[in-house]
């Protein structure tokens, strides 16, 4: 049973949505603020991992282990980590509110 109809915001008889007029606008963003995605928790827990270990292991006398200088490195590398994919998140997105 096909019906043909003008209107575009009825469903096809195949089931599938038909896109909506070019008037609507969809009044949220396409990607969440920082501090509501998973992505924050996991850089803020990696980073305290990396400090806390470099606070517990004790570089020895031979030079091997773990030192503050090292994981204050590491922490930078998670941070420049951080802001390149939450800059490739938000690079595609746009705001019309602006």
């Amino acid at each position: 049973m096909t019906t043909s109809t003008t209107d575009h915001n009825h469903l096809t008889s195949d089931s599938r949505a038909v896109a909506s007029r070019d008037g609507d606008r969809r009044l949220t963003r396409e990607t969440k603020p920082s501090f509501k995605t998973t992505e924050l928790i996991v850089y803020v827990l990696s980073v305290l991992g990396v400090l806390i270990a470099s606070l517990v292991v004790d570089v020895n006398d031979d030079g091997q282990g773990f030192s503050a200088y090292q994981g204050w490195f590491l922490a930078t590398v998670l941070t420049i980590g951080y802001l390149i994919s939450r800059g490739l998140a938000k690079s595609g997105s746009h705001d019309d509110t602006r």
